[in-house]
């Protein structure tokens, strides 16, 4: 993806403050200049181009030792920011009448419905209400259709479905996938590059990397001793988000979390969202209604994140901002509007959008550190980016 041809001459062109969107980029720069980070990326994006994308630091490729300067070329493991781009494609899905979020998935996907999850609604999955977040999915399973089914099979719940909300790292999304390739035919990720990624202009965008482009790709680093947060790894454990450096992990694009990009390419993808479903190129990838549809907060106040206990705000796959004073937990800082929507992913990646300012963002990072230093970091990088619109 051949970038300049979505950069504005200038920040105002698009209606983004040139002072405030380099408060955004300071920002971004200050944890490699003071070492905290050896790279990150950082975009912002109004009115369908980008306002500017700025990239800081040093990366390493291939399990190498060597550092080479990170450019804006350079892509990054986006984690569960991958999982907005596979909730469009399921959007597309409900769009073009092959899906309702009412079904129950073992009535698309009868292997799914063994051990009490008959009852499981797509809505559910979606809402992370299922009530299997600790599913077990071997990593070398991951790619194997067959073993994939005799998973969903073996799965038993963890509590009743709807009862409760709990992350769904990535359990959730191989169920959405599996619903993608029964009511398309097709390979989950050719429909998401065919659907989403390609009628967005999006090249750079992948679920599922090609062997050939691994030398772009941020290795993944732990800079700090890695500590459990509250509660435990969960799924979420160190090794797994280092297995991520492997190439063929990255092929096989996991759907919860194994999408390969950079900061431009997610502030991009959310500026189709936020213009009301036409992308950068000028096509249009949704309608305006779906993306209204799909964006309006489904749980319930008693769907609480765990430990922390705030209601969680999601709609159909993605977080929504809300004014009750936590969407700087939900990872959109304390200056957007309510109606901000997105999906954040582990390490500090960021990726959401603004409808009442019309600005979207993204971050991304090679560098794993503690989680408050992460929330730290995208509460003010969010912040920043969020009051960068002018008029």
């Amino acid at each position: 993806m051949a970038l300049e041809g979505y950069v504005a001459k200038r920040p105002e062109d698009v209606g983004i403050d040139s002072e405030r969107l380099e408060a955004v980029f300071a920002r971004a720069r200050r944890d490699v200049e003071d070492g905290t980070l050896r790279s990150a990326q950082v975009a912002v994006a109004r009115n369908g181009r980008l306002a500017g994308v700025r990239t800081f630091g040093t990366v390493r490729h291939g399990g190498s030792e060597e550092e080479v300067p990170a450019t804006n070329e350079t892509l990054y493991s986006i984690f569960s920011c991958t999982k907005a781009i596979v909730g469009a494609a399921v959007w597309a899905l409900c769009e073009e009448g092959l899906l309702r979020v009412e079904e129950r998935v073992a009535d698309i996907v009868p292997e799914f419905g063994t051990n009490g999850k008959g009852q499981i609604t797509v809505e559910q999955v979606m809402l992370h209400v299922g009530g299997f977040p600790y599913a077990p999915f071997s990593p070398f399973d991951w790619d194997d259709r067959e073993a994939r089914l005799r998973r969903f099979a073996s799965w038993r719940l963890n509590w009743e479905p709807g009862t409760r909300f709990e992350y769904h790292a990535t359990s959730a999304h191989w169920v959405l996938a599996e619903i993608i390739e029964r009511r398309t035919g097709m390979d989950f990720r050719a429909y998401v590059r065919e659907r989403i990624l390609e009628r967005a202009g999006l090249q750079d965008l992948f679920l599922g990397l090609p062997a050939g482009l691994n030398g772009r790709v941020a290795d993944v680093r732990y800079l700090v001793p890695p500590v459990p947060p509250p509660g435990g790894w969960g799924e979420v454990t160190p090794e797994a988000i280092l297995q991520f450096n492997r190439p063929e992990v990255r092929a096989v694009g996991v759907p919860g979390g194994g999408g390969i990009g950079g900061a431009a390419q997610l502030a991009l993808f959310y500026q189709a969202l936020v213009n009301g479903g036409e992308a950068p190129n000028g096509k249009r990838i949704l309608k305006p209604e779906t993306i209204a549809w799909a964006t309006v907060v489904r749980t319930k106040e008693f769907h609480r994140v765990p430990i922390l206990d705030y209601p969680v705000n999601r709609a159909l796959v993605v977080q929504v901002a809300g004014d009750d004073g936590f969407s700087h937990l939900r990872g959109f800082g304390r200056t957007c509007s309510p109606r901000a929507f997105g999906h954040g992913g582990a390490g500090g990646q960021i990726g959401w959008c603004d409808p009442v300012s019309g600005i979207s963002v993204g971050y991304c990072t090679d560098g794993f550190l503690d989680e408050i230093q992460q929330g730290r970091r995208i509460t003010a990088i969010s912040s920043l980016a969020a009051v960068c619109a002018t008029g």
